[in-house]
This record gives structure tokens, C-alpha cells and sequence, in this order.
């Protein structure tokens, strides 16, 4: 699920990506998942370091930088970092 103010930037096909910190991956490549409007399909989804969370990648994922996209993708007890690609598909 997206927060309120990434879903119309994701419907629009800004948004492409997001970072996730789970204890194991929760969604596949080729699931779609729904949302308001449509869905997501995950196009590729691999296991990241926290490294590698750059600010560019930040802004790709729809947000201003490493430190607001951590406090978004760091909730639960995971600890394992995924990229996840997705496209949106309308109705």
C-alpha cells in the first residue's frame, strides 16, 4: 500500500519504484496487487543494501530523499531491504 500522497504520482507513472523493509519479501514478480483505481505489477523486485538506497533512487520511489523515504520504509520488525519495480495498470 502507498501513502496518500504517492498514489495519484504513481497512477501517473511517476512513481516506479519503492523501497520495502521486510523480514521476506512480500510480493512477486508478475503480481498484481491492487490499488485504488487500478493496480500494480511488480516488474522485478531484488534485495538491496541500505547502501544502496541513494538519493536519486529516493526520488525515483517518490520521495525528497534518503532520510523521508527510510522513515516511510522502515516500519515492523524486517530488516532485509527490497527494490521493487512496478507499472501501473489502470482499470
Amino acid at each position: 500500500m502507498f501513502s496518500r500522497r504517492l498514489r495519484e504520482p504513481v497512477r501517473r507513472g511517476e512513481v516506479t519504484c519503492s523501497v520495502r523493509i521486510w523480514r521476506q519479501a512480500r510480493v512477486r514478480i508478475g503480481g498484481r496487487y491492487a490499488m485504488q483505481g487500478g493496480a500494480i505489477e511488480v516488474t522485478s523486485i531484488r534485495e538491496i543494501s541500505l547502501a544502496e538506497i541513494t538519493p536519486d533512487l529516493a526520488r525515483r520511489s517518490g520521495f525528497l530523499g534518503v532520510v523521508d523515504l527510510l522513515k516511510t520504509a522502515r516500519h515492523g520488525a524486517g530488516d532485509r531491504v527490497y527494490l521493487v519495480e512496478f507499472e501501473y495498470r489502470g482499470p
